[in-house]
């Protein structure tokens, strides 16, 4: 079966570098699936899972945005975070979750606001891939 290399890079270095069939993103445009050969492009990503699907095993990592590059034999994500989901502290991102959610239900300006809904979402990516 043919593979495609992958990169997965944060400002903190390197956290996954791999052959694999195929390539699931959450991009701001939704939803891509990227196989060996695929167009080259470069697509803003959400925060989501990135799904990297070997034979009969799947390996999720969380990220929070970045961006994806595609080459027909190479794709590189540049996030601002990506964890593999054995790396996730499960305890870590569940207070992160309730801390955004106290943040949330108290009444604070639109800044505070927007920053908690993405510490938020954040946290729950991050249970999601570990669970």
């Amino acid at each position: 079966m043919k593979t495609v290399l992958v990169n997965v890079v944060t400002p903190d270095g390197p956290v996954y570098d791999a052959h694999v069939e195929m390539v699931s993103v959450k991009a701001q445009g939704g939803e891509l699936g990227i196989l060996p050969g695929h167009i080259p492009m470069v697509a803003p990503l959400q925060i989501g899972a990135v799904r990297l699907k070997d034979g009969s095993s799947t390996k999720r990592l969380a990220v929070s945005g970045g961006f994806i590059e595609v080459r027909p034999d190479k794709v590189t994500i540049l996030a601002q975070t990506a964890e593999t989901e054995e790396n996730i502290d499960l305890s870590r991102a569940q207070a992160a979750k309730t801390r955004a959610e106290q943040r949330l239900s108290a009444k604070t300006d639109d800044i505070d606001h927007k920053r908690a809904e993405l510490a938020l979402r954040r946290a729950i990516n991050r249970l999601d891939v570990r669970s």
